[in-house]
C-alpha cells in the first residue's frame, strides 16, 4: 500500500510539472503576443501592416508546426511557436485604435476567468473528452464557412451569432485540449520540451479566439 500511494503521489507530481511546464510557456507567448500588439500601435506600424501578407505567413507556420512538427527538432518548434505570437501580435495592434482600455482590460479578464474554470475542468475530469474532438472541429469548419458566407451577406445577427457559437466551441475546446495535454506526458517517443510547447501552442490558440469574440461582443455592447 505504501508503494503505491508513494507511485500515486510521483504520478501527481509528475502531472503537474508537465502542466506547469505548458502554461509557463503559454504564459511567455501571450506577454509576446502582447508586446507586439502595444508597439504596433504606440508606433503607429498598425496603419501600415499588410494584414493578408501576415495571415498567409501565420497560416503557413500553423501548418508546419502541426504538419512537420515530429521531425522539428525542439528549438525549431520552440521558434515557430514565438514567431507565431509576435506576429499575431502585430496583426493585434489595432485592436487598441477601435476598443478603449478599459473594454480590452474587462475582455482580457473575463477570459482568464472563462478559460481557467475550463481548463480546471478540463484537468481534473477523469472522462475522456478527447472523443469530442471530432464534433468540435466539425463545428468550428462549419462556423468559418457561415463567417465566410456572411462576409457577402452582412447579417448583423448572424455575425452576433456566430460570436457566441464560436466561444461555445472554443470553450470545448479549451477543456478538451486541456484534457489531452494531462495525457501527453504519456508519449514517451516525444520529447518533452516539444510536448511543452505543443501542449502551450494548443492552449494559446484557445485563450486568444475566446478572448477575440468576448472583445468583439463587450465592444458591440458598449458602442
Amino acid at each position: 500500500m505504501e508503494e503505491f500511494n508513494s507511485d500515486v503521489i510521483y504520478e501527481v507530481k509528475n502531472q503537474n510539472h508537465f502542466i506547469i511546464k505548458t502554461f509557463y510557456r503559454m504564459f511567455l507567448g501571450l506577454l509576446a503576443t502582447a508586446f507586439a500588439a502595444f508597439y504596433t500601435y504606440k508606433s503607429g506600424i498598425y496603419m501600415q501592416i499588410p494584414y493578408g501578407v501576415l495571415a498567409i505567413v501565420e497560416l503557413a507556420v500553423v501548418l508546419i508546426f502541426s504538419f512537420l512538427f515530429k521531425k522539428l527538432s525542439p528549438t525549431v518548434v520552440t521558434i515557430l511557436f514565438f514567431a507565431y505570437a509576435f506576429i499575431n501580435g502585430a496583426t493585434f495592434g489595432v485592436i487598441f485604435a477601435i476598443y478603449d482600455m478599459s473594454t480590452i482590460s474587462l475582455a482580457f479578464f473575463a477570459t482568464s476567468i472563462l478559460f481557467g474554470g475550463l481548463a480546471f475542468y478540463g484537468y481534473k475530469t477523469n472522462k475522456d473528452i478527447t472523443k469530442f474532438g471530432t464534433i468540435l472541429l466539425v463545428a468550428l469548419i462549419v462556423g468559418l464557412i457561415v463567417s465566410i458566407i456572411n462576409l457577402f451577406i452582412g447579417s448583423e445577427l448572424i455575425d452576433i451569432a456566430l460570436d457566441w457559437a464560436i466561444i461555445l466551441i472554443f470553450c470545448g475546446y479549451t477543456a478538451y485540449d486541456m484534457n489531452k495535454i494531462k495525457r501527453l506526458q504519456m508519449e514517451v517517443d516525444s520529447d518533452e520540451e516539444k510536448l511543452y510547447v505543443y501542449g502551450a501552442m494548443e492552449l494559446y490558440l484557445d485563450f486568444i479566439n475566446l478572448f477575440l469574440r468576448i472583445l468583439r461582443i463587450l465592444g458591440r455592447r458598449r458602442s
